[in-house]
């Protein structure tokens, strides 16, 4: 999907309708559901924090729903399926993206719970996916099966880069695949034993080298992860 980009200041609101209520909200943004330019469109707007020094808080804004619309038209440049970007309003920080049809990863899986070819199916493209992201150093920062998307031909989309970076260090890949793993075992408890071992043999292959690097400090941060866990 081509990305479009635009920053104008002239943004006539009136090429876009939203819904009134936010169909999501996260820690750093809300979500809402309509059109743009007669295309059906996620509006991402990104609101300030009380708590933090207004100019502060408009700079950080600003510059987070920037850097999110980058990272989004970079991956669709590499062939990372991703929303495409219709627009970049970095007044009122609101990014207009593709509306992405299909269901969650987490109702994909929940949906086909002991059904081993679907469940092999999806751990193989979440592997690659994933891989695919780390062999060009983008760190997710928010790999959970919610903010993974399977389309009606059961292709995957990977969404909300709001927390993501683009990292060297292998750590930060490490640390990447272990909030994976803890949102896995949350969401999924039943379903970990059976996807993990698919995701990582997949991943594996498709990050080589690198791959074998970041499995290995993957065990030094669950180690870490656990003592976490024991002594609070």
């Amino acid at each position: 999907t081509t990305t479009h980009q635009s920053h104008d200041t002239d943004f006539k609101p009136t090429m876009a309708s939203q819904d009134s209520d936010p169909s999501n909200q996260g820690a750093e943004a809300r979500v809402y559901r309509g059109t743009f330019c007669g295309r059906p469109c996620v509006f991402k707007q990104r609101f300030s924090k009380s708590y933090r020094h207004p100019v502060l808080d408009e700079k950080l804004t600003t510059r987070r729903t920037i850097q999110e619309a980058r990272i989004l038209a970079r991956c669709s440049e590499l062939g990372i399926p991703t929303p495409a970007v219709y627009h970049v309003d970095s007044q009122e920080n609101i990014l207009y993206l593709e509306q992405i049809e299909g269901d969650t990863a987490k109702a994909f899986i929940l949906a086909n719970e002991g059904n081993a070819e679907k469940e092999q199916q999806i751990a193989e493209a979440i592997g690659n996916l994933i891989g695919t992201l780390h062999n060009n150093r983008i760190v997710h920062g928010d790999l959970t099966t919610s903010n993974i998307l399977v389309r009606p031909d059961e292709s995957l989309v990977v969404i909300d880069f709001g927390l993501t970076t683009v990292s060297q260090l292998e750590e930060d890949l490490a640390v990447d695949l272990y909030v994976m793993e803890r949102a896995l075992a949350s969401t999924h408890p039943n379903g970990k034993p059976v996807l993990l071992p698919i995701i990582y043999e997949r991943y594996a292959a498709t990050t080589g080298a690198l791959g074998k690097r970041v499995l290995q400090r993957l065990k030094q941060v669950r180690a870490r992860g656990r003592k976490l866990t024991a002594f609070g």
